[in-house]
């Protein structure tokens, strides 16, 4: 992998700088690309912004910034967006500092911020899964870049400006349309992540794979395909939504059960959402579709009610007859909670542990 070091100078960085909002950010005569089209937004707010000019007029170094080269030989920010946009906007008269914009400065303190020079490693070639192990040691101050701008940093092209388009941009068709279903920032890449994992785990590939192999295509249409054919089939599957639903791995049930036939879901949801026994509400969905109970962390029994039966049993399990310590014996359902029963006194008998075992297996 090839890295160099530059020095430029803020009046250089700062010529051509075209703040387009979410279509991108661009300067240094149009050779540097600030934010690509649907990144994610500007984070700094008005005090971080004003200590980075702060810190540029006493000549003071700001951290290390992080460039990477791009297909077209131009460059783009990889870390140091939030510093870079804070100087370029505060050339544009964007802000103001002590109440002085950048027109209201004299000539001398133009000049110290004009002649600023900032340290730049330039990343100008490399294996992928070398810049990404690379750029994933870097201490990235303030905003941490998550793991997918970093994969976006490896796979730039049209399908990526597509993707990006349909997954990363405020009020996108996949904030639209899956906003109930999944958490995460639209502009920091979660709902675009959440998708190449769900497609390439399809494939059994990860989620660089299925980037790689995608990187020239024209659009990323197969990928919203897959996408929304995920959410109709969340909703048909379970057509009454709940908070319990947002943030569930929908795209992995999707992957496993989509060609499973089943009945409607409604009246089940229902019922084990009043039900006192199911302790993980949202392990409903995966519950009934899997039909292992383990997802609904059934409510235990607890010590006190395990120690009376144990007491008004002496100790005697009822399915053996034989005569056990405490510690050689554990509470079962006497009707399992799948048949009705439930987690109450009533329902409490003390097993020895073989006996326990083998009515577990039965």
């Amino acid at each position: 992998m090839k890295i160099t070091i530059d020095k430029i100078k803020i009046k250089d960085l700062f010529k051509g700088f075209d703040d387009r909002g979410e279509d991108g950010v661009t300067a240094l005569e149009g050779d540097l690309i600030i934010r690509p089209a649907y990144q994610r937004e500007f984070i700094y707010n008005q005090k971080q912004q004003e200590e980075v000019i702060k810190t540029v007029k006493e000549g003071l170094p700001l951290n290390s910034i992080y460039w990477v080269k791009t297909e077209d030989n131009k460059y783009e920010v990889l870390d140091g967006q939030q510093r870079i946009l804070s100087i370029c906007s505060y050339l544009n008269s964007d802000f103001s500092i002590d109440f002085k914009f950048w027109h209201n400065l004299d000539d001398k303190e133009k000049d110290v911020i004009n002649n600023y020079e900032l340290f730049i490693y330039k990343v100008d070639s490399g294996s992928k899964s070398e810049k990404m192990r690379w750029f994933e040691r870097i201490n990235i101050a303030g905003e941490k870049l998550t793991l997918q701008e970093l994969r976006n940093a490896n796979y730039t092209g049209t399908w990526l400006t597509d993707a990006k388009s349909k997954f990363s941009r405020s009020n996108c068709a996949a904030y639209l349309v899956g906003k109930n279903y999944l958490k995460g920032s639209i502009l920091r890449q979660d709902f675009l992540e959440t998708a190449l994992k769900g497609i390439s785990s399809s494939k059994g590939e990860k989620i660089e794979d299925y980037m790689a192999a995608h990187q020239q295509d024209k659009d990323a249409d197969v990928l919203w395909e897959y996408f929304d054919s995920v959410i109709t089939w969340t909703k048909e599957t379970f057509p009454k939504w709940s908070k319990e639903m947002k943030g569930l791995p929908w795209m992995l049930y999707y992957n496993e059960y989509q060609h499973i036939h089943f009945d409607d879901f409604l009246d089940a949801v229902d019922k084990l959402m009043k039900d006192i026994d199911v302790t993980k509400k949202k392990g409903i969905y995966l519950y009934l579709l899997s039909d292992n109970e383990k997802h609904l962390s059934i409510r235990a029994f607890n010590d006190d009610q395990i120690a009376t039966a144990f007491t008004n049993q002496k100790g005697v399990c009822p399915a053996c007859s034989k005569t056990f310590k405490r510690d050689k014996m554990e509470a079962d359902h006497i009707i399992a909670w799948s048949k009705g029963g439930k987690t109450d006194d009533n329902n409490l008998q003390m097993l020895c542990k073989p006996c326990n075992r083998e009515k577990s297996d039965n």
